[in-house]
């Protein structure tokens, strides 16, 4: 397989691999620039806690007895030192030494290139440590062992006589935890390495699997093959992913299904009439043109289709400037109840022929803002939608309700009700829940789009319930205007 440096499995690869050595570099610095100065500035305070202890005991205590020495030299075993303590008179008033040989006391070093003699021949450095503020710390480096000492001396003034006290201990600890630590950090480092290649192949297919394999599935929808399916992986997102790209694909074959109906539809709602046109008037020219009667006869068709066709470039127009965004609603306040009331009117010779029965329900007098004829115009198209879907003998309401500030306008039937996997789709234009269309005389199929529309312009609530077999119940909801 090629090595894509661009994709998503070499990037999580590469951010686990620089997250390791991130981490190792970190352990690296804390390693060889923090531990170092911190453990000699640990020893110094143990060296200094020890030197306290001497001088408690040695100087500043009145008794002086076995026991004391015993418990100093115990001290100075536990802390690696060995230690002196002068006199004014250089002369030794107490030693210890927990280190023999390697003790810097027996050896010549130097101080700032000053050198000194063996401690053990002279109080050599009682001088330095007076004009360091009666306290010194210095690191030296064994001449016979090659190891990093430590030196501390302390000048003290006590009652009767002054006093210098020197505290060595070695450094060697730390040359042996360093080796220690090194080695840890390498087998670490070795560990941490493999472990992060590991766990970034196997984290990188994991997340890039999935999505390697929606690109199949995403080819297939971009080239108009709605029948795909995309499948997550062990992630809430790439699950959340798959399932939003399975919806969408869902509505994008809704989509095309709508398109290619709309298509056919219109192709059979324009090609009808301009066919009878056609031939309507080739009869006119070559077999009624001298009658009269049948010439009206054939003129009176051609009239009703020139009409449906207009009809329908109206509806479609209107449509489509409501969509658009360039339509623009003309407010006025009217009593929704003196519409309603007209309405059902308009729809009397619709109901008779098909014995329908109207009921209006609505309270005395409803204010409301809005376009009135557009109102009119969506209250209509609902009631000729439930006349001609309710069968025969059967009741249609029209409903107005008033409460708490909004007025509901709904419109009832008993006809065959809606799938609800259809519901979503009935405000789309040219939408039939009956696939075998068929034009009618009446309508252009764009009544509830443009209700949609109009609606939506005025930015009302507005829904549908249905269930097959038991009817439907189309609505929408306006502000009510205070009639003051």
């Amino acid at each position: 397989m090629k090595l894509d440096f661009k994709g998503i499995r070499f990037h999580i690869w590469l951010y686990f691999v620089l997250f390791a050595l991130g981490i190792l570099a970190l352990f690296g610095i804390l390693q060889n620039v923090l531990i170092e100065p911190y453990y000699r500035d640990t020893k110094i305070s143990a060296i200094q806690e020890v030197a306290d202890l001497i001088q408690l005991n040695m100087i500043d205590s009145n008794v002086v007895d076995q026991a004391m020495n015993d418990e100093i030299f115990r001290i100075s075993v536990n802390n690696n030192v060995c230690a002196l303590i002068y006199n004014d008179k250089g002369n030794i008033v107490f030693s210890t030494d927990a280190l023999g040989s390697s003790c810097i006391f027996n050896q010549s070093f130097s101080i700032g290139g000053e050198s000194f003699r063996s401690l053990n021949s002279m109080n050599s450095l009682k001088d330095v440590i007076i004009a360091n503020g009666n306290e010194l710390s210095e690191v030296f480096r064994n001449t016979k062992s090659n190891q990093e000492m430590i030196l501390y001396a302390r000048y003290i003034r006590a009652n009767m006589a002054n006093y210098t006290l020197y505290v060595n201990s070695p450094v060697e600890l730390l040359d042996s935890t360093l080796e220690i630590f090194t080695t840890q950090f390498m087998i670490l480092t070795a560990a941490l390495l493999v472990l992060s290649l590991i766990l970034s192949v196997f984290l990188s297919n994991r997340i890039a699997y999935p999505i390697i394999s929606m690109r199949q599935p995403a080819n297939e929808l971009a080239s108009g093959n709605y029948d795909v399916n995309f499948k997550g992986g062990h992630f809430t997102e790439l699950d959340d992913l798959a399932s939003t790209l399975n919806t969408a694909t869902e509505k994008l074959s809704k989509v095309d299904e709508l398109r290619k109906d709309l298509i056919a539809n219109m192709s059979h709602d324009i090609k009808t009439p301009l066919t009878m046109i056609k031939a309507y008037a080739e009869m006119i020219q070559d077999i009624s043109g001298d009658n009269p009667k049948k010439r009206a006869e054939h003129l009176d068709v051609i009239l009703k289709e020139v009409d449906y066709l207009d009809h329908l470039v109206t509806d479609m127009s209107e449509l489509s400037k409501m969509q658009s965004g360039n339509f623009e609603i003309k407010l006025s306040l009217f009593d929704l109840r003196e519409v309603a009331e007209e309405i059902m009117i308009l729809m009397q010779a619709l109901a008779e022929e098909k014995q329908i029965t109207m009921h209006l329900q609505c309270p005395e007098s409803v204010l409301v803002s809005a376009d009135e004829i557009k109102i009119k115009q969506v209250i209509y198209n609902f009631m000729s939608n439930a006349i001609k879907h309710s069968n025969h003998g059967t009741n249609v309401q029209l409903q107005i309700t008033d409460k708490n500030g909004i007025v509901k306008v709904m419109v009832i039937d008993n006809g065959p009700g809606i799938k609800e996997e259809e519901l979503p789709y009935i405000w789309n234009r040219y939408y039939k829940i009956d696939k075998g269309f068929r034009r009618s005389a009446k309508s252009t199929g764009l009544g509830l789009a443009i209700a949609k529309a109009i609606l939506d312009t005025h930015e009302a609530n507005y829904g549908v319930v249905s269930e097959e077999g038991k009817g439907s119940c189309f609505w929408f909801e306006l502000v009510i205007e205070d009639a003051e």
